[in-house]
């Protein structure tokens, strides 16, 4: 097989926090039109892809026991039709309710290519156009480059080439900030090379919504409704998370937490809900996946016109450079991995996760009119990736030419995507630990331009640090001079990992820096004056 069907992780941040979303891309598009060759064989084609149905039963049966998942939830559709829905495993571990093919779940990343296709359906109305600058519809947005910030269209962020760095804003959603808040924000970030580098930007994204909604003039989540979920009847599918609790039957998320999954804490993603805050079916999504791979009809209706979807689905970026000679790079075109099958056709893709309990993938094969969802509720651990990976295999090749639980399951684990993070995990505080200063002297009201205010206290004799506007409270503990520690868990920070948060009075100024949220570099606070 010269070209594996997906070549690589697109999440390779050397910085020590987890992720929040995994983009499953492939290589770079690579050979001949393959529209031709199916053409010329289409029975042979057809017995490779209905002999890859019929083993997908047994193939995911194996997949929820071997990697422990709670539960799963399969649909494929081939020319037009779902020919595959079913559910696997329970929809909350320690409960009795059975997945099916109409459970709801959190689809994490998998909502960028829904927004894309949301935005091509306003495109192909007229409403505007992937090159509309953003700052066009929303008057208040720039970047810390303000040249880039005037020019940096809706293309531009739905393909991660704005020069926003990785993960831009995530660590602001995780202390309670609303979505404009964070979008505001974002002007204060150091910018990359604007439409020479490629990071992946939740809040990017959505800030191109943002503008496409306006431009609609109504919110994103009704435009969603309107433009997609009700034309296609995804009747299950909504872009606001009350939907999602409100559904009876509803998938919970399961963090991998010591080896194992665990329901311990939900995720509300309605600040980035563009970018990864849907939450839909097996069903729900194979008649979307049908209408893309349709070129933008539904039941022998325009729901997209194709000269608006096209530019989604066509290489606007190299995510991943090669990194040997016998190695395409991988791309991204709006919301959606661009990349290549072992038959050299075009492969779409696109994988999501929560690290608090989501795992889900798409393949699109649109030369053989297939393709294949996988909505998990447990996080990322390659599981749903591999089922696609080897049910493309063997549908487009005729037999499956790699271990591909294997390949994902060791992928995931070198990248350590559920391991604690934290300078001092794993470890224990110095036998000659030096001691700090009076606790007194490191209470205060601090601030930070990008965090806001925090706050420490001392509270029974113990300092206690409390962040953004939901004022979320850690108890610190101390560790070496002016050093404390902390556990933290959320979205990008797994089960079991630990913060440090250091004190400088230096020059009469207090200030102290926070580890998990500097990443960018922003993570230090200023006290005020007392």
């Amino acid at each position: 097989m010269p070209v594996s069907i997906v070549a690589a992780v697109a999440d390779t941040s050397s910085t020590p926090r987890w992720r929040g979303v995994l983009l499953a891309a492939a290589v770079a598009l690579f050979g001949v039109a393959q529209s031709e060759r199916a053409a010329a064989e289409p029975n042979a084609d057809r017995a490779r892809i209905q002999a890859a149905v019929d083993g997908l039963d047994g193939l995911a049966q194996r997949t929820l026991a071997d990697f422990g998942l709670p539960g799963m939830a399969v649909a494929v559709v081939h020319e037009g039709k779902t020919v595959f829905a079913r559910g696997y495993g329970l929809r909350e571990l320690g409960k009795p309710g059975k997945v099916d093919a109409d459970t709801v779940f959190q689809i994490a990343s998998l909502s960028k290519s829904l927004a894309a296709s949301v935005v091509a359906q306003q495109v192909g109305e007229g409403v505007l156009t992937w090159e509309t600058p953003v700052a066009r519809h929303l008057s208040w947005f720039t970047l810390s480059d303000p040249w880039v910030g005037t020019h940096a269209t809706i293309g531009d962020l739905f393909s991660h080439r704005s020069g926003l760095p990785d993960h831009a804003g995530d660590d602001l959603e995780l202390l309670g900030f609303s979505r404009r808040e964070i979008l505001e924000r974002l002007a204060q970030l150091p910018l990359n090379a604007y439409r020479d580098s490629y990071a992946y930007t939740n809040f990017g994204l959505t800030t191109a919504a943002e503008a496409v909604a306006v431009a609609a003039g109504t919110d994103w989540e009704s435009l969603s409704e309107q433009a997609i979920y009700a034309p296609l009847g995804m009747t299950r599918t909504s872009s606001r998370f009350k939907d999602y609790l409100a559904r009876d039957n509803r998938a919970s998320g399961h963090a991998y937490a010591d080896g194992a999954f665990r329901d311990l804490q939900r995720r509300r993603p309605d600040a980035q809900a563009p970018a990864g805050g849907v939450s839909s079916t097996a069903h729900d999504m194979a008649r979307w996946m049908a209408m893309v791979l349709a070129n933008g009809r539904h039941e022998g209706k325009t729901v997209i016109e194709d000269t608006a979807l096209l530019p989604a689905l066509s290489p606007q970026v190299v995510s991943g450079r090669s990194d040997s000679a016998d190695r395409l790079p991988s791309f991204y075109g709006f919301g959606t991995g661009v990349g290549v099958s072992g038959d050299g056709s075009v492969m779409l893709s696109h994988s999501g996760m929560f690290v608090l309990g989501t795992g889900t993938n798409y393949m699109m094969s649109p030369a053989h009119g297939l393709g294949i969802v996988v909505l998990s509720n447990g996080a990322g651990v390659g599981a749903v990736e591999a089922v696609s990976a080897e049910f493309m295999d063997l549908a487009i090749n005729g037999e499956v030419t790699r271990d591909w639980a294997g390949g994902y399951r060791g992928v995931f684990e070198a990248q350590a995507l559920n391991a604690p993070a934290g300078r001092t995990v794993g470890k224990t505080p110095p036998a000659d630990a030096e001691a700090s200063a009076p606790l007194s002297d490191l209470v205060g009201r601090y601030a930070s331009a990008y965090f806001g205010e925090a706050q420490v206290d001392l509270v029974e004799g113990a300092l206690v640090l409390m962040l953004g506007p939901d004022r979320q409270t850690f108890e610190l503990t101390h560790w070496s001079g002016n050093s404390f520690v902390f556990p933290v868990f959320n979205e990008e920070r797994p089960y079991g990992s630990r913060s440090t948060v250091t004190f400088d009075l230096a020059d009469k100024t207090a200030a102290m820096q926070v580890e998990f949220l500097n990443d960018n570099g922003l993570g230090s606070f200023t006290r005020a004056a007392r």
